[in-house]
């Protein structure tokens, strides 16, 4: 029975040891993202030194919009609606980690986002195996992108930053999730629009050197039923293409006076077909208000 024992005692060391640097693990993640945090936080407030814009939804700006765009509005605001200057938002679904296959994992995650300067930082926690989550950032802050994931929060398995391809696509992300705070898509935040039709059109924003330009498509209830841009930078090993990109949105619930989706799916349009990433549903949200 001794070898019992030993056995005994060595499966509770290891398991005293995959707990410590789990903890360990977490520690140190939560105070990069922390960090980073306080790098949104700092280019928000420094953008408030700039021109002035309107801190309440006039409806009085829909004028000239195409009319699926006008409808949208109408739908999702009423006159007088404060400027969503910031929210929190928590998230449930799951990803796949495989861009050829199915290997869906489930995924918690808290996301904050700053709507001037453009800006959002997604703090994830996904499931690889019982004891074993990667913890990913994926943010844009300051008109730079960065993509972290690592397991344990400690083991690096991606870390790209900087500009160009990848500060492009993630400031896309924050455009096209402006349905969980559409007053960012307002004319009078410094989005254009143009008519693609009776229920879709092409929005336009500019953030410093980046411009860039997505579809959205509108149910009939006027709502953002989806988003598709033609080219964003996938990652495919080691190396960056560009994809079409696509997501949609459903579930849509009133928060705060305005009607957001809760439920999400994006994918990428591969050569194959479409290949469905993620699928989240949002937990919680909480929004700040420009003064």
């Amino acid at each position: 029975m001794t070898w019992l024992l030993w056995i005994g005692l060595a499966v509770c060391l290891l398991a005293g040891f995959a707990a410590g640097l789990a903890a360990y693990g977490a520690s140190r993640w939560t105070a990069a993202t922390a960090a980073l945090t306080r790098e949104l936080e700092a280019a928000r407030v420094g953008a408030q030194s700039g021109p002035s814009r309107a801190t309440r939804y006039d409806a009085a700006e829909l004028a000239g919009l195409p009319a699926p765009v006008q409808r949208y509005f109408r739908a999702v605001l009423t006159d007088g609606q404060p400027i969503i200057a910031a929210a929190t938002i928590d998230i449930t679904g799951t990803f796949n980690l495989s861009a050829t296959g199915e290997q869906w994992k489930p995924f918690t995650s808290s996301q904050r986002v700053v709507a001037r300067r453009p800006g959002f930082l997604w703090n994830a926690r996904i499931s690889m195996l019982p004891g074993l989550p990667v913890r990913v950032v994926d943010c844009y802050i300051a008109g730079k992108g960065r993509l972290h994931a690592a397991m344990l929060g400690l083991f690096t398995m991606a870390d790209v930053s900087g500009g160009g391809e990848l500060a492009r696509g993630e400031f896309m992300r924050f455009f096209a999730e402006a349905a969980w705070y559409p007053t960012a898509l307002l004319p009078s935040q410094g989005v254009s629009w143009d008519a693609q039709g009776d229920r879709s059109a092409n929005a336009t924003i500019v953030d410093g050197p980046l411009t860039l330009t997505l579809l959205f498509r509108f149910n009939d209830a006027g709502l953002i039923d989806s988003f598709r841009a033609e080219a964003r930078g996938a990652g495919v090993g080691k190396e960056m293409v560009m994809l079409p990109w696509e997501g949609s949105w459903s579930n849509y619930q009133v928060r705060d006076g305005m009607t957001v989706p809760f439920s999400g799916e994006v994918g990428w349009m591969r050569p194959q077909g479409r290949r469905p990433y993620f699928l989240g549903t949002v937990t919680a949200l909480a929004y700040e208000f420009a003064p």
